[in-house]
């Protein structure tokens, strides 16, 4: 099992939660690399020098590009799902796709895309 994160771990991260890094550190010390989708980072990042810490975060990650044929698995999921936020329905396509564990704060919206499909989906705080 991988691990996937959503906006609320970059967040986190953001701000310096030690938690975070602490989950963080121990993934990259297993030689996990956790993935970010593109969306995800379109969401969070403002740019400048204030997000160092998200800069240095997303440097022992893998961001995964959205690329054409997932586009049109995440239309399709966020039409089941009857949303309109293809970042959340972007983070549950590859986290199921993958089998990853999703760290995010957003766990009741991600698990009911994920059951508008019949699928259940492994959410953690971060």
């Amino acid at each position: 099992m991988g691990v996937t994160y959503d906006a609320g771990a970059l967040i986190a991260a953001d701000r310096g939660e030690r938690r975070m890094w602490a989950r963080h550190g121990a993934l990259l010390a297993n030689r996990a690399v956790p993935t970010v989708p593109a969306p995800v980072v379109a969401q969070t990042w403002r740019g400048g020098g204030r997000q160092a810490l998200l800069s240095r975060l997303l440097v022992g990650c893998a961001v995964e590009a959205l690329d054409d044929d997932q586009a049109r698995r995440v239309g399709s999921l966020t039409a089941k799902a009857a949303t309109t936020d293809i970042v959340d329905a972007s983070v549950v396509e590859g986290a199921l796709r993958r089998v990853d564990l999703v760290i995010s704060s957003d766990r009741s919206d991600l698990e009911a895309i994920a059951a508008a499909i019949g699928q259940s989906l492994n959410v953690e705080v971060p």
